[in-house]
């Protein structure tokens, strides 16, 4: 009998160690990103210190991961495996939203400035690619560049052949192919546009803030993880904002981690609108643009087949925006822009 008592007053000894474990446990979060000239700042959060500071403050435990595969990386998000996720604001469409994922940019971290472009060999201008085959990773952004270069031209698709190419491929094939045609992005833009006989006829900085790149979380996932995430990206930010050895140390680390020269990595810098202030990128979301944007980017979705064969017309998925402004479904909204945590930010309000 005094066995058994014991035997019992140790199971509840342990039942109660394992309860107070529980509620002492910290809550966790999981972010990925893939390397990008905007994105690689996310490597530095971690080392820096400056994430496990906000993880202090609110008391959770946040993991960021490189994943290699950009679409990997939108595929784990989309089936849960990750609380937020690094992508553009046409593949948080096209993916998570579309997938049914309601899903919230937190953090417009910068658009494409010049990152994304066409290139061609004989050849001036996009009219030069009328009957030609361009290589390109169809339906992805470099696809809808395309599209929007042919429109300023008053081309279409219809002109040209695309040609679906891995990202990994579209360098080499379009060097050792002399009358090649592609678009891309950076770093393998910078390859193309150093090849022999090659003219870069159309970049994203023709149609600036098009080519967003932004932070996309579970829209209902913590607000302790929203406003840690935004904390400390915006004090990373403002360190990187500085001309001292400090951000030159970090570009460094960067241009090391995504295998670039620090040469190169500055150069793409340069064709990359990085939001440095928390307001300025915060009224990127409450500006009429963001609207007009989103308003090309799912007519372009739809009519390349994006939004599955269950939709009848760009509607399909509601997009929200700041006051109430929406596109599509207002019962169906599963992409919204929150500009309210990059305001707290900027209001040292986090």
């Amino acid at each position: 009998m005094k066995k058994f008592k014991k035997l019992i007053l140790s199971s509840v000894i342990i039942a109660s160690s394992l309860t107070a474990f529980s509620a002492n446990a910290k809550a966790t979060y999981d972010v990925c990103w893939s390397h990008y000239t905007g994105w690689e700042p996310y490597y530095l959060l971690e080392q820096t210190g400056i994430l496990q500071k906000w993880e202090d403050k609110y008391d959770i435990d946040i993991n960021v991961t490189m994943i290699n595969d950009y679409i990997e990386s939108l595929n784990l998000y989309t089936t849960g495996q990750f609380d937020a996720c690094t992508m553009t604001n046409m593949d948080a469409l096209t993916i998570p939203a579309v997938g049914g994922i309601d899903s919230t940019a937190i953090i417009m971290g910068d658009y494409s400035n010049g990152n994304d472009g066409v290139v061609i060999k004989n050849g001036s201008s996009i009219a030069d690619l009328k009957g030609r085959e361009v290589n390109l990773v169809e339906l992805s952004v470099s696809h809808y560049l395309l599209t929007r270069a042919l429109q300023k031209e008053g081309m279409s698709e219809r002109d040209l052949t695309v040609v679906n190419t891995s990202d990994a491929d579209i360098a080499s094939l379009f060097v050792s192919n002399p009358d090649a045609a592609a678009v891309t992005w950076n770093p393998p833009l910078q390859i193309l546009r150093n090849a022999k006989g090659a003219n870069l006829v159309f970049d994203s900085s023709e149609v600036p803030e098009e080519i967003m790149d932004m932070l996309v979380v579970r829209s209902d996932v913590d607000e302790k993880f929203k406003k840690a995430m935004t904390g400390a990206w915006y004090e990373l930010m403002s360190k990187l904002n500085t001309r001292g050895k400090e951000s030159s140390d970090l570009i460094a680390t960067m241009a090391s981690n995504s295998g670039s020269t620090v040469a190169e990595f500055k150069a793409q810098l340069k064709t990359t609108h990085m939001y440095y202030s928390a307001q300025e990128a915060a009224e990127v979301f409450k500006s009429d643009r963001v609207v007009k944007t989103m308003d090309y980017v799912r007519n372009f979705s739809f009519d390349h087949g994006l939004f599955g064969m269950g939709a009848s017309n760009p509607d399909f998925v509601g997009i929200e925006f700041p006051a109430g402004k929406t596109l599509g479904n207002k019962d169906n909204i599963k992409l919204r822009f929150d500009p309210s945590y990059m305001e707290m930010a900027a209001k040292g309000e986090l």
